[in-house]
């Protein structure tokens, strides 16, 4: 933000303008308009200096102070200040260029005594979205906005079809910008022009939709992801990969849910079901006359759009009644074409309005001729561009071809870097990139902190081809491959010192080069060193943006290519990222094991220290999923030991965290606190990206939900409520869904129902269902599944919560998770029991029992023996009591030397109503009164509640 001090007067009004220098704010007729940092900065100077040339040396010092720009970057930034104004329509004039000085704003303006805060600014609409911003006007399709908008509404599929340049994508974002209030989980824009690669149409839309691609069928999470959400898709540019494109686009909106709707722009329609096109009409231009005045013409869209675009870079620029028919003819000879008419009026100041009609023959007009295949697609483009490119100095002809070899978005570093010629300085490059800007050949972005720019598709499509003309074609995807290298590794560095987010604010938009260098450097032409490195590089884009899949895919790639004798180093960061891809896509399997064992390998041999904790942790992870308790509880200690080696004490607390863990599994609740609180109490939570990636979930979080498991077992039951509903908070507010379903899944949903806290838990329960269904990752889907079925039996919908926990055990069973497992199933027993069906709920307490023997997973063994006593009281049979009450004082015994009050009490209710039956009260209450004692502080919990009921049942059996 540049700082400066308010005009005086406060607010300040021109034409239909209003300008809110403490906010540094323009409004029109009461909307904000769209204006970047710079151009803002720039208004604000030539308003305070009013009817004064402001040169351009004072504007570069002002806008950008103790930082040297070059003068081509003002000038896109006054380019865009004018385009915003309107400057030069129905002939008002707010910049003049003064030449050969500098700047001065001409257009009287009215200043207000009163102070800007007395009036509140107009602001944007507060729903999400990557939308661009919106033209701050829309000539000829007004009309057109507002049908196509309307249609979106009823119709909810639509597709903007008609030939390149005629406007698609303009309409397109118009409308979205009309429709914003009505999608209140925001729009989605996805830009496909980048996209080389139709396999990779997933992936975008997801990178758009914040959705990270876990698994290897992506439509399930991009469908989960818009089900039940009221959210507009835009697909831009859909032609050059419109078979992906029809597919991704039939399958989400059939299956998306009802809140989803998709606006595509494209040259032809997709063809697919639900689709209702709308044919994108050209401009209206005047017909022929020789007497047409320019009053006359400039009723007519076409002549509007061309006298705006000349007005802008040709300073003074009116339409007389004597050029009026000129440029009505241009204009139909351009077919009402929007883009056509913009390249053409921006060649008025170097050609005048008769030379460029002279130029414009008929082998430069656009065959816009039904509908087109490939070759007209091209020819189209040919014969549009072909005219603007011949216009061009050699230089800039040059600029604009290399530059094609840049996907999406890129920065004037990447321009002048990109550019290969023995008289190509910094300085030429940048003043070429700002003429192409102004000639509409280079869009350019410039409302955030630094300037981006792109290739409209058509442009960037017509200038490969003359790139490959001319000879350097590979050349220049050599050193596109090699900046792009050299970009991410310094990415890199910037990733291990700046915050997450931050780092992805300001390298996001790496991803698309990232691609198109990948696609060289591994094709037979290309160059896998070059490839490796790229790979990466890119990892810490994957991980931040969540496309595992698209890793996945391409660390494979690099492992293919590279062979057994590449470097060690390498060979154990791409095992590494292998490894971790296989974790989130496909889960605990044996493949996954394998790559985290080569990595600690490779790491050992070249005594890594990191590699060796992240390869350790993704071992001991593996075990765990897999109840290998004992085997975890080693790798645990291993990984204590190598962190002890390591400077990090982050690392050590992580290793209690494991130990800790394991521990608590094992039955050991008081040593498993010991190694949590220690963890808890000194970890701190990194914010550095590299930090972060290692062990993929934020840790203390983890270890914080442990904690509230143990502290509730323990007996200590509103701290550990309290420690549930402050960890969600702080889960919900980092915006991290992984961690926050792990939040949900390994603390929240079970103490909430420990603690039979039914609106807790349906809270807790209903949020993890709802998160896990938006990135469609099976693993918390079946959780989900699982938890809302032991929902469903407790508040009495007994078939539903069966069926639920029958399905969802299965699912389980299928992914080879065995940790909770025990507990579902024993939750599946009572409700056969409920049901009775004890005969199947018997069969499903003994699989719980002989899991937990030989996994030792002990802490649960205690609940699961008391069941086993209720069971057998149920059974009636001959022997019920005895085997009951040897059940039950098993369970009491365990819970005891567990340290695991909880457990404890609830064995110690079911065995004192036992008692109470066989006139054994004097027993009963001297097994529950101490326990009752214990849990004073905590008496409103409805376990204590329940002791204390059977205590005074007791007591008044005994007064009767």
């Amino acid at each position: 933000m540049i700082e400066q001090d308010a005009p005086p007067g406060g607010q300040v009004r021109f034409g239909p303008f209003t300008y809110f220098p403490a906010q540094q704010l323009l409004a029109e007729d009461g909307t904000a308009v769209n204006l970047g940092s710079r151009a803002r900065a720039i208004l604000f100077v030539l308003l305070e200096h009013h009817g004064e040339v402001v040169t351009k040396a004072q504007l570069i010092q002002r806008v950008w102070p103790e930082t040297f720009v070059e003068e081509a970057n003002l000038r896109v930034h006054i380019a865009a200040l004018r385009r915003a104004l309107g400057d030069g329509q129905d002939g008002r004039r707010y910049i003049v260029n003064i030449s050969g000085r500098g700047y001065s704003f001409v257009f009287p303006v009215e200043r207000e005594d009163a102070p800007p805060s007395r009036e509140k600014p107009p602001g944007p609409s507060p729903v999400p979205s990557n939308l661009p911003p919106a033209l701050p006007r829309l000539i000829g399709r007004a009309a057109t906005v507002q049908y196509v908008a309307s249609l979106l509404r009823e119709q909810r599929f639509v597709s903007l079809v008609g030939p390149g340049g005629i406007g698609k994508s303009t309409v397109a974002i118009a409308v979205a910008h009309e429709s914003a209030r009505g999608f209140s989980d925001g729009i989605c824009f996805v830009d496909l022009s980048a996209l080389s690669d139709p396999q990779l149409v997933p992936a975008a839309v997801a990178a758009a939709l914040g959705v990270g691609l876990l698994t290897e069928a992506p439509m399930q999470s991009l469908i989960a992801a818009t089900r039940s959400r009221r959210r507009l898709l835009l697909l831009d540019s859909c032609e050059h990969v419109i078979d992906a494109v029809s597919t991704l686009a039939e399958e989400l909106f059939a299956k998306g849910g009802e809140g989803l709707h998709i606006l595509a722009t494209t040259r032809e329609p997709l063809r697919v079901r639900g689709e209702r096109i709308h044919r994108l009409s050209s401009l209206d231009a005047p017909p022929a006359s020789e007497r047409l005045t320019s009053a006359e013409a400039l009723e007519y869209p076409a002549v509007q759009l061309f006298v705006e675009r000349a007005a802008a870079t040709f300073n003074g620029f009116r339409l007389i009644d004597s050029e009026a028919p000129v440029v009505a003819d241009l204009c139909r000879r351009l077919d009402g074409i929007a883009l056509a008419i913009e390249i053409a009026a921006g060649r008025v100041e170097s050609l005048g309005v008769a030379g460029l009609a002279s130029r414009l023959d008929d082998r430069f007009r656009l065959q816009l001729q039904g509908r087109r295949t490939a070759l007209r697609r091209h020819q189209t483009l040919s014969t549009l561009l072909d005219w603007s490119y011949m216009l061009l100095p050699p230089f800039e002809q040059l600029v604009l071809r290399q530059l094609a070899i840049l996907a999406g978005n890129f920065t004037v570093d990447d321009a002048m870097a990109i550019v290969a010629d023995d008289g190509a300085t910094d300085e030429k490059v940048v003043n070429a990139l700002a003429n192409l800007v102004e000639k509409s050949l280079i869009a350019a972005d410039v409302h955030g902190s630094q300037a981006r720019y792109r290739l409209l598709d058509m442009t960037r499509a017509y200038a490969a081809l003359k790139l490959a003309e001319s000879g350097k074609l590979e050349l220049l995807r050599r050193r596109h491959a090699e900046i792009f290298r050299d970009t991410l590794d310094r990415a890199a560095l910037a990733w291990a010192v700046q915050p997450a987010p931050e780092w992805t604010r300001d390298h996001r938009h790496l991803i698309d080069n990232a691609r198109a260098a990948l696609e060289w450097a591994f094709s037979p032409g290309g160059d896998a060193e070059i490839g490796v490195a790229l790979t990466l590089g890119t990892v810490p884009l994957w991980f931040q943006l969540q496309l595992i899949a698209e890793a996945h895919g391409q660390v494979r790639m690099a492992l293919a290519r590279i062979g057994s004798s590449h470097c060690d180093a390498v060979q154990m960061r791409l095992q590494a990222a292998l490894a971790w891809s296989l974790m989130q896509i496909r889960g605990q399997v044996e493949e996954t094991r394998v790559a985290w064992q080569r990595t600690l390998d490779l790491a050992e041999s070249l005594d890594d220290t990191d590699y060796q904790l992240r390869a350790l942790w993704g071992l001991w992870s593996y075990r765990l999923n897999r109840s290998q308790f004992h085997e975890a509880l080693a790798l645990a200690h291993h990984f204590a030991d190598v962190a002890a080696r390591h400077s990090d004490l982050n690392d050590s607390h992580i290793g209690h965290r494991m130990i800790g863990y394991i521990l608590h599994l094992l039955g050991r609740q008081t040593e498993a606190r010991q190694h949590i609180e220690r963890m808890v109490n000194g970890y701190v939570v990194p914010v550095t990206g590299d930090q972060i990636i290692r062990f993929v979930f934020e840790q203390k979080v983890l270890a914080r939900c442990f904690l509230a498991r143990i502290l509730w077992l323990q007996g200590s039951f509103d701290a550990a409520m309290a420690e549930v509903d402050d960890i969600v908070a702080v889960a919900e507010a980092a915006d991290d869904r992984l961690s926050l379903c792990q939040v949900l899944v390994q603390a929240a949903c079970p103490v909430a129902l420990f603690a039979d806290d039914m609106p807790r838990a349906r809270r807790f329960i209903t949020r993890l269902v709802d998160e896990s269904a938006r990135d469609g990752i099976e693993f918390w889907q079946v959780w989900g599944q699982c938890f809302a079925g032991v929902m469903a039996v407790r508040e009495g919908s007994l078939p539903t919560g069966i069926k639920h926990l029958g399905d969802a055990l299965g699912r389980l069973r299928s992914i080879a998770y065995g940790v909770y497992y025990s507990v579902f199933l024993a939750e599946y027993a009572q409700a056969l029991a409920k049901a009775n069906e004890l005969e199947r709920a018997n069969t499903c307490l003994t699989e719980a029992l002989t899991r937990s023997e030989e996994n030792e997973e002990r802490w649960f063994v205690p609940e699961l023996r008391r069941l086993s006593g209720e069971f057998a009281l149920l059974a009636n049979g001959p022997d019920a009591a005895d085997e009951a009450e040897r059940h039950l004082t098993q369970a009491l015994e365990m819970a005891r030397e567990q340290q695991a009050l909880f457990w404890e009490i609830k064995a110690a209710i079911s065995l004192a109503r036992l008692w109470q039956t066989q006139g054994r009260a004097a027993e009963a209450e001297a097994l529950l009164s101490p326990l009752i004692h214990r849990c004073v502080s905590d008496g409103d919990q409805p376990v204590v509640r329940e002791a204390r009921e059977v205590l005074g049942a007791m007591a008044r059996g005994l007064s009767a």
